[in-house]
This record gives structure tokens, sequence and C-alpha cells, in this order.
């Protein structure tokens, strides 16, 4: 199933209207592709919906981690330090125009404003979403290589003197998480490459 499928089969069930539906996909693929995006572009929400669907039975609410999903990163911009938050509000509006209760839209928005710390949640389905947005740091070396490649990309505007610092707490802040993955599954699959990567990135920044 495309990006495209997906999102118009999670709307479909909230309007009848398909103009609407067209309109928000479009929105989100123009967002996600913009020039200034080498990770956070909609390949990596590709990647997100891989890690989840195998999950799928364990997550309460998949149409909510859905939306998440692909309005978690809605804006992102490399100079701001306020994206998740954006990335929330825009999401409540969009919501909003598909007549989606309140409830979800608030999980949603809370879940979208969790990738921020990645701290552990109450909430499992936020532990998933968290899991799977950072299911990159527990790849194979090569991939992980190319993700920090990209992001180095994304903050292209600032000189190693200003990133490499900023990229360094970053790092050490996973390292100091007691789990950098808040699920058993996610765990078993991902923790302990992650912690070799991020340490080697770390002695070679």
């Amino acid at each position: 199933m495309t990006l495209k499928e997906r999102f118009l089969h999670l709307c479909t069930p909230f309007t009848q209207n398909p103009d609407l539906i067209n309109h928000l996909w479009l929105e989100i693929e123009q967002k996600y592709s913009e020039k200034s995006r080498y990770y956070h572009t909609l390949e990596h929400l590709d990647l997100m919906f891989s890690e989840l669907d195998p999950v799928k039975d364990k997550i309460e609410n998949f149409i909510g981690i859905s939306f998440s999903v692909f309005y978690h990163d809605i804006i992102y911009d490399a100079t701001s330090k306020s994206n998740e938050e954006k990335s929330a509000e825009f999401a409540k509006l969009r919501l909003q125009q598909l007549n989606i209760d309140q409830n979800t839209i608030a999980e949603i928005s809370g879940q979208i404003l969790a990738t921020k710390l990645h701290q552990r949640s109450d909430n499992k389905d936020t532990n998933y979403l968290l899991d799977a947005d950072l299911s990159i740091l527990g790849k194979d070396p090569e991939t992980y290589s190319d993700y920090t490649q990209k992001i180095r990309k994304e903050y292209s505007i600032y000189p190693d003197l200003l990133y490499k610092p900023g990229r360094k707490k970053v790092l050490k802040h996973f390292l100091a998480l007691e789990h950098i993955f808040k699920t058993p599954y996610f765990a078993d699959r991902y923790e302990i490459q992650a912690r070799e990567n991020i340490v080697l990135e770390l002695k070679n920044i």
C-alpha cells in the first residue's frame, strides 16, 4: 500500500468529501518533499509504517497512531526549536476538518509532542510511535551512516563548529535514557545496535 492509498483509506470513514482528503494528502506530500529535507521525508513515514504494521495487533488505536505518523514532522525547520508544537497544532486544525472526535485529536496531538523528547509515556500507543520514529538508530551501520549524512544535510545551514556540539548533545541524550526503545518488541530488535551506532558516531564527531 502506498502512503497516498494509506492516507485515503485512513480518512474515508470520517468524511464523504474526496476533495478534502485529496487536498490534505497533497499538503502532506508537499511538506515532506520540501527541498530542505533529506531525512524527514515521505521515506521516513514509509519506514515508520513498515515498523508499525507488524505490531498492529498490539496497538489500541491504529487509526490514531497512523495520523500521528503522517503529521508528526509536518512542520520541520532545522532552525526552529518548536517543530513538534507547530506540527501538533497543524494536525489539530486538519483533523478538525475531518470531524475527528476531540479525544482522539488530543491523543494524536500528545503523541506528536512526545516526539520532542522521546520519554517513556503512560500511553502504550505513544511508546510504539516513539520507537518507530527512532528505529533508524538501530539499523545496520551502513543504513545508520546514511541517516547521519542526511541529518547533516538538513542542518547544512550550520557550520561544524555549531553543528557538532548540538549533535553530540542529542546523541548523549539518547544514551542517557534508561531505554532508548520503550516497548519490548523494539527494544529486542534495536536497543543494542542503536547504542553501538551512537557510541561510534560520537567517537567520529
